[in-house]
């Protein structure tokens, strides 16, 4: 054991060698940068390159494997410059983990009440970046985060994708003791079978986040909070259950913002919004550009414009880069026969959503 310990430390010493050498060599690239007025943050360089990392990853854990290098082009990051990024939400929420996930330690995170305070503070150069939740693999699409781009100019510049696991927190040390329960709503629709057959009793009262949950649950006698794991450790709640959802694959994504897309990295999503003449056959022939080019469509969803009754903006999510020759022709033939496109953003797709 002892020979072994000392293999580590001296291994451990030459790992510390290593970063000191790369942190050098990301100033240089961050000297090169200012020159050229380009931004510290590059998401389709990261993803590109963690791809290939864990790739070769040999007997190490993938994931492992990507949030040790998320860490290290995080604090590479902060030596070129300081990134401030807007999440939707108090800490300890999904939306707080996906932008630790994305951007690392290094990075300030700044809570914000709504997702339209997320796109203001960007907008006004308050924070390089923001994170907003779009979807969940089990409640759906996020419409205020729709609704938001019909008037920012905003682009998506990176996708997240985070596994939900929910966990039962509170003061109490057995679940006989809960008489209610509070989370947000669409928590609680995620873990409705789980609370039927284990807290049928109990009371369940939505609040504004699984942060508000936590807060009140940590000063409530009798309560419980279905929240996340982080939360357990900041307001000192005892762990009752882990993993209350009802669907063990439940995911959610979520969109980095910022004022540009993504370079190509050949394995890219590409998101469009538009309208479209109201007509017989309108919407079939407005998708016909993408059976003709051979071009995957993940995602279609509608939102009305609250700008004249039954009128909606189509949003769309498909496989490729807009500089893709065959994305870049089917979004034209669309073009042409919309009242209105715009394009949302390129970007590296999340792994686990690419398969």
């Amino acid at each position: 054991m002892a020979s072994c310990r000392r293999g580590i430390d001296a291994l451990d010493r030459n790992i510390l060698s290593i970063l000191n050498r790369r942190m050098k060599l990301a100033q240089g690239i961050a000297g090169a940068k200012k020159v050229l007025g380009l931004p510290a943050y590059a998401p389709d360089r990261e993803e590109k390159h963690l791809r290939e990392l864990m790739a070769s990853a040999g007997g190490v854990d993938k994931e492992a494997v990507k949030s040790v290098f998320r860490e290290i082009m995080s604090a590479a990051r902060a030596a070129e410059d300081h990134i401030r990024v807007a999440y939707f939400g108090p800490e300890a929420t999904f939306t707080h983990l996906a932008a630790r996930a994305r951007f690392g330690g290094q990075a300030e995170l700044i809570p914000a009440p709504t997702i339209g305070d997320v796109f203001r503070e960007v907008e006004r150069k308050g924070a390089s970046y923001g994170v907003v939740p779009v979807e969940n693999s089990t409640e759906g699409v996020v419409n205020h985060t729709y609704d938001m781009f019909m008037d920012s100019e905003l682009k998506i510049c990176a996708e997240e994708l985070i596994p939900i696991h929910h966990f039962l927190l509170s003061k109490e040390r057995k679940m006989s003791a809960i008489k209610a329960v509070y989370s947000h709503s669409n928590i609680f629709g995620q873990c409705r079978r789980w609370l039927e057959n284990n807290l049928n009793g109990a009371k369940l009262v939505e609040v504004s986040s699984s942060a508000e949950a936590s807060r009140i649950a940590a000063r409530t006698a009798g309560t419980a909070a279905i929240s996340t794991s982080l939360a357990a450790g900041i307001y000192r709640l005892n762990i009752l259950a882990e993993g209350v959802e009802d669907m063990p694959g439940n995911y959610t994504r979520f969109f980095v913002i910022g004022d540009r897309w993504s370079r190509p990295t050949g394995h890219d999503r590409t998101s469009i919004m538009f309208s479209i003449k109201d007509r017989v056959g309108a919407l079939y022939m407005m998708l016909q550009p993408f059976r003709r080019h051979s071009i995957n469509l993940s995602s279609i969803e509608s939102r009305p414009s609250k700008r004249k009754a039954w009128d909606y903006y189509f949003f769309i999510d498909m496989a490729g880069h807009v500089e893709d020759r065959k994305v870049a022709k089917a979004i034209a033939e669309l073009e042409s026969q919309c009242r209105f496109l715009k394009l949302l953003g390129s970007y590296p797709a999340a792994e686990s959503i690419a398969r």
